[in-house]
């Protein structure tokens, strides 16, 4: 397969469509390099099936970027650095106590690998181990490995619980 005359022929077409698609060009852009990049990989593509493949695959790279997008924005949206408002009825002692566990939270957090901190924060999001090992790039055997041994690192790192009185 001649790579450069496929890229001459359809590259141009392949980005307008994508960039209108996801209204993004710089995204489009980036879809259209990756798919050329796969293009490259592939050994048993027809000819004649050439454009719809391209057209296909520069679809679903803009639907990874964009689940990987999703996935960070609620990873950060449930960041502990993230402080709720407190509601007027609230103690005061009570929100100061609830600010110092999430002190105390954000920095034993911080003590984890990146990892071990995404795993544990999607897990908290309700994220299935299918899906947690789809966006770790790992297997779904090995996440449960990963949470037991984050929790564990939280634990020693959040100390003892107070016994209320």
């Amino acid at each position: 397969m001649d790579v450069e005359n496929v890229f001459r022929t359809h590259h141009d077409a392949l980005f307008r469509y994508l960039a209108r698609t996801c209204g993004d060009p710089h995204l489009a852009k980036d879809a259209v390099q990756e798919t050329f990049v796969r293009l490259q990989q592939q050994s048993t593509l027809q000819p004649a099936a050439i454009r719809s493949w391209l057209f296909t695959t520069g679809m679903n790279v803009i639907r990874a970027v964009r689940r990987q997008e999703a996935t960070r924005a609620r990873i950060l949206e449930t960041s502990p650095r993230r402080v709720p408002t407190p509601t007027s009825s609230e103690d005061p002692a009570e929100r100061v106590e609830r600010a110092e566990d999430r002190a105390r939270l954000a920095r034993a957090l911080a003590e984890l690998r990146e990892r071990e901190r995404r795993a544990l924060l999607m897990r908290e999001e309700g994220f299935k181990h299918r899906e947690i090992a789809e966006a770790l790039e790992t297997t779904t055997g090995s996440v449960g490995t990963l949470l037991a041994r984050a929790l564990e690192k939280l634990a020693r790192a959040m100390g003892p619980l107070e016994e209320a009185p």
